[in-house]
């Protein structure tokens, strides 16, 4: 495994949060015309660097967390720069594979544009990553344990097992090390439709279930009424996209009957009025009790990487030891403080900011 770099110090680190954090996923190329202009009127490109465990990473490591990124880049200055944009944004990358053309024959960077939506015209999203260079590495030869050696938190989502076997082996190894190392877990489906079907997204992000402690969102898992019988269905069957306090506390007791091993589930709740304005909200279950965040209803600027925000936030809030409602107050508000951000990842580096929108008070401070 080569190394992208010496370790660094991150000026910033938060000395109230001991825990040393690490995820794995792909980091892509972003390119969006500028101006909420369309993608076939565009004649430029802005161009910046994301991926839903990247922007946590990044995210945490602006709140001060140690926080690491293993993933592989091709050596290409494409490569070193999405490197060194995490690195200015204090993310260690010291783990970082930059691959040969060997290694890695396609040997290209993923790359994703981004239509953004305005008023009632929603966002679009074009991806370019088969064949990436983390799509086709062979992590056979990658010591996984001495890779997570040293770490307390692991985060891993269903995005990176859509793009290949090996990455799919990859994050299943990762769970069961991180699981013999007694590191706490956290898991995001993130399904995404270009990437792989709904089944098969259910069917691989339910083997991680029994790895995990903390999980965000409900979906793509098999949660069925009857295992010996899935003909009997879902228990998320037939549950709307913004359930009730009842309908969520229910399907989050049925997680936790068959997963006893979660501590904590906790997901967002959208309410999309136009392109331009969203709502917010969340649902959480912890130490035996379902929780419902307050709804924030904002203006857009960008919406990609909201439910990366919420999730940083929520596990920055769960290292500091806050209270179950502002931890999940604070996982809101971290997500609705991105969406008044360019890019990918929320580089928020006042967690008082997020307090105080967490608080609703948005007065000018000076």
């Amino acid at each position: 495994m080569s190394e992208a770099g010496t370790r660094h110090h991150n000026p910033i680190e938060n000395r109230t949060v001991p825990q040393k954090f690490i995820t794995i996923g792909e980091i892509m190329l972003r390119l969006s015309p500028p101006n909420y202009a369309k993608i076939r009127m565009a004649s430029a490109f802005e161009a910046s660097y994301g991926g839903s465990e990247a922007n946590i990473a990044l995210s945490l490591a602006n709140l001060g967390v140690d926080a690491t990124f293993f993933s592989v880049v091709p050596d290409n200055s494409l490569g070193k720069s999405a490197i060194r944009w995490l690195r200015s944004n204090d993310v260690h990358c010291t783990p970082m594979i930059l691959s040969t053309p060997e290694q890695t024959p396609t040997h290209r960077l993923g790359t994703y544009y981004l239509e953004t939506g305005y008023g009632i015209r929603a966002s679009k999203v074009i991806y370019d990553r088969k064949h990436s260079a983390m799509a086709e590495f062979d992590f056979a030869g990658v010591d996984l344990d001495a890779l997570l050696e040293g770490y307390d938190w692991l985060h891993l989502s269903g995005l990176t097992p859509a793009l290949s076997e090996n990455c799919a082996q990859l994050i299943l190894d990762c769970l069961k090390i991180a699981k013999k190392k007694g590191m706490t877990v956290s898991f995001d489906g993130n399904y995404r439709a270009k990437l792989w079907s709904w089944e098969a997204a259910r069917d691989f992000c339910t083997k991680c279930l029994p790895y995990v402690d903390v999980l965000f969102g409900i979906e793509p898992y098999h949660l069925y009424r009857d295992d010996a019988d899935p003909s009997k269905g879902d228990w998320k069957d037939g549950v709307p996209l913004q359930p009730s306090y009842e309908q969520q506390d229910e399907i989050f007791r049925h997680f936790i009957e068959k997963f006893p091993n979660i501590q904590c589930i906790a997901r967002h709740v959208r309410y999309a009025h136009s392109g331009s304005e969203n709502s917010l909200k969340a649902f959480m279950w912890y130490q035996g009790h379902t929780w419902e965040s307050r709804l924030y209803t904002f203006t857009i600027l960008d919406r990609v990487g909201g439910g990366d925000a919420f999730a940083s936030g929520f596990i920055y809030a769960m290292m500091r030891g806050y209270k179950p409602m502002d931890m999940l107050n604070f996982g809101v508000a971290s997500s609705v403080i991105k969406h008044t951000i360019h890019g990918d990842a929320n580089i928020t580096d006042d967690e008082n900011s997020i307090r105080d929108l967490m608080n609703m008070n948005y007065d000018i401070r000076r």
